[in-house]
């Protein structure tokens, strides 16, 4: 692996490889003896997927999982031999490709018709995964259409066009661990693998997890989790921080002050003036905004400057923000935190975390994370290998 090397960026995602292979140990331990399949979608939910896919496969994971064709051949054409599952189709997506690549499918219905006609045309076998919606109402097969599917589905196999790899479904309230309806999504899986093995399927994985079901629903495990949300470090439950689940964010994002002025009482900051100083203060200005991914709407949003923490006020606009300061003096001294880095948010401790910004703009950390821009640049680095240099 090779990491970002030359000056610092102005503006940037430092992540920390390191970190993210801890966590996929740590879950596998946890899913042991099922299997991790690490899920790299969105762009590794906007930490990279290529390096972070090879991180997670270093640390023990064996597979991987992406929504859609497209980020499955971004991963094999970046020399990943791993088995990848995509699983988000529309009439417009390149089977065909994912076939020759060795990409599995994941298949509710309709799409089990154009798999096998680019199957026949290329003649390569598909490998499919059946999925059997257990309540979550998106994709997945009607239970009422299901033995249809896997009987169309076997006769393929007969065929040679296919291969039944898994049968797999979703969970929708695990990040709720009270609720009684993972419970019946549990069971009504089990039902379905049992029709689809009745009926003669020889399933090499089924799996149902995703990152809270990893985490507090064992039951859940059987023989792959996938799991997104906790390789990045990041907790999906309320009143539950990553630390007590002995997780490690990877990504941190840092800036410097760009400008810094005292002004006084009654002094309107952005755009609709919607905010006014209510005493002299300082002012900083932070050059990252909406365009960067920055929530807008993130109004009161801490920022770390120097480890302490400052506040977001007014509106936040396309390249940049403002925080609060709190004092006055220190704009032309030589404190002043012109030119200082400023962290948006990290790992905690002496940083805001991801979801104190999920929390200042209503939202839930997988955003967060996800929707920085690629205006912003991505740092590779390796605490590991850090803390080894300096020991030595």
């Amino acid at each position: 692996m090779s990491f970002s090397a030359g000056p610092v960026p102005e503006r940037r995602v430092d992540i920390d490889l390191a970190a993210l292979r801890h966590n996929v140990r740590h879950i596998a331990e946890i899913a042991s003896p099922a299997r991790v399949m690490a899920v790299v979608k969105a762009d590794g939910y906007g930490h990279g997927a290529v390096p972070v896919a090879k991180a997670a496969l270093e640390a023990g994971a064996t597979w991987l999982g992406v929504a859609h064709i497209a980020e499955a051949v971004e991963l094999r054409r970046a020399g990943i031999e791993a088995p990848i599952l995509a699983w988000l189709h529309t009439e417009s997506s390149d089977f065909a490709a994912a076939i020759e690549l060795g990409v599995d499918l994941g298949i509710s219905g309709w799409e089990l018709a154009h798999v096998v006609a680019e199957a026949r045309r290329i003649e390569r076998p598909a490998r499919v995964h059946l999925k059997i919606d257990t309540g979550l109402g998106r994709n997945g097969c009607p239970p009422e259409q299901w033995e249809a599917l896997l009987g169309r589905a076997l006769e393929h196999q007969e065929d040679g066009l296919l291969r039944v790899v898994g049968v797999f479904s979703h969970l929708a309230v695990a990040d709720e661990p009270d609720r009684e309806e993972t419970d019946e999504q549990i069971d009504r899986f089990r039902e379905a693998v049992a029709v689809a093995e009745d009926a003669g399927v020889d399933l090499e994985v089924r799996h149902l997890a995703n990152t809270p079901g990893t985490l507090s629903r064992p039951d859940a495990h059987f023989d792959l989790v996938r799991v997104g949300l906790g390789i990045y470090g990041l907790s999906p439950f309320d009143g539950q921080s990553s630390e007590e689940l002995g997780l490690r964010p990877v990504m941190s994002f840092r800036t410097t002050i760009a400008n810094c002025k005292e002004v006084p009482e009654g002094h309107g900051v952005s755009y609709g003036l919607a905010y006014r100083t209510d005493k002299r203060t300082t002012l900083g200005l932070v050059p990252v905004g909406y365009g960067d991914g920055v929530p807008r709407v993130a109004t009161g949003a801490p920022v770390s400057v120097g480890g302490r923490f400052y506040p977001v006020v007014g509106r936040i606009a396309m390249d940049q923000f403002v925080i609060d300061f709190e004092e006055t003096g220190i704009a032309d001294s030589e404190d002043s935190p012109l030119g200082q880095e400023a962290v948006l948010f990290g790992a905690g401790g002496g940083t805001p975390t991801a979801d104190d910004w999920a929390r200042a703009s209503g939202s839930i950390n997988y955003e967060i994370v996800t929707r920085i821009s690629p205006r912003v640049t991505r740092r590779y680095v390796d605490s590991e290998a850090i803390d080894a240099e300096a020991d030595q």
